[in-house]
């Protein structure tokens, strides 16, 4: 992907996306109280009390959803997956094990902390995007996957 695969409809689009990102995790920290962290939220329901469990499995089952439900106005866009199953499967697990040890994912301490001013939000946040910027330029660049 280069720059010139990028068009206008793509930078309004991420305008919108963000803003809509950024409203509900507005809502959701003043109507619940609650911050907006996926990895939070389904690691929390894991060991949730009884009636903390509906929310947490009514958030993620939105969040499945959604897609299909954008689908019924827009097309969705193409997705080309590069990786194969063991590059997947390795990844997925070392997101995990980041977000275990940053107490968040991008998106508690991306969108949420940051917007709140934490500190401690923006310095996870740097690690999370030189961590990716370091594993795409060692594997495109100097590994060659």
């Amino acid at each position: 992907m280069n720059l010139s695969d990028f068009t206008h409809d793509a930078y309004i689009a991420g305008l919108f996306g963000g803003l809509l990102i950024g409203i509900a995790a507005a809502m959701f920290v003043l109507l619940n109280g609650r911050i907006a962290g996926i990895s939070g939220i389904l690691g929390g329901l894991l060991q949730a009390a009884q009636g903390d469990k509906i929310w947490r499995i009514m958030f993620l089952l939105g969040m499945m959803a959604s897609p299909y439900l954008y689908q019924i106005a827009f097309d969705l866009p193409a997705v080309t997956i590069e990786a194969d199953t063991a590059q997947l499967i390795i990844a997925g697990l070392l997101v995990g094990l980041g977000t275990s040890y940053a107490s968040g994912c991008t998106s508690g301490h991306g969108v949420c902390g940051i917007s709140r001013g934490s500190i401690r939000s923006i310095a996870a946040t740097l690690t999370f995007m030189m961590a990716g910027i370091i594993t795409v330029y060692l594997t495109r660049h100097l590994i060659g996957l």
